[in-house]
């Protein structure tokens, strides 16, 4: 039986005790047998993790949380935690949504033929990139690495089989 999350509960000494229940009206033999002996003993209603006088009560709190809820402006999906709630990164990806627009259109108009070609480098300047190295203007091009050939000193072909570690 799956386990209930809103029940009737007795309380002895502050502690609360095993005995639950649906119904408050199936707790209350239980719970004049132990007031006898426990004048402080009470019975409480469990519900969203907290100890109710009655359901009318727990209720009433979850209708006040949720009227704060839907009183509080609806967030959009751009929505952030922190100061003016914007993603810091979303400048850079509007940029790179912009540029592959561009491309994506120069590169169906030449397709299609529609409009003589122009290179992207004479119709707009070029935009620089926002991160990386201001002072660096450029970067090297990588040399060729020379050919080496095999190895020096090892003598080339099959190997040898091994000796000494041989299986047992």
């Amino acid at each position: 039986m799956p386990p209930r999350y809103a029940y009737w509960t007795i309380l002895a000494g502050g502690l609360p005790t095993a005995f639950r229940a649906a119904d408050r009206d199936e707790l209350l033999p239980t719970f004049k047998r132990i007031h006898e002996k426990h004048p402080d003993a009470e019975m409480k209603y469990f519900a969203r993790g907290k100890l109710w006088t009655s359901p009318d009560e727990a209720r009433q709190a979850a209708a006040r949380r949720r009227e704060m809820r839907t009183s509080r402006p609806p967030r959009g999906p751009d929505w952030r935690p922190g100061g003016d709630h914007r993603d810091p990164r979303q400048t850079f990806r509007d940029a790179k949504k912009t540029r592959n627009l561009r491309w994506r259109k120069q590169r169906s108009e030449r397709r299609r033929g529609s409009k003589p070609f122009v290179p992207a480098s004479t119709a707009q300047p070029p935009v620089e990139k926002p991160h990386g190295d201001p002072l660096r203007k450029h970067v090297k091009p990588r040399r060729p690495r020379p050919h080496r050939g095999p190895r020096h000193g090892r003598p080339s072909g099959p190997r040898p089989p091994r000796r000494g570690r041989g299986r047992s």
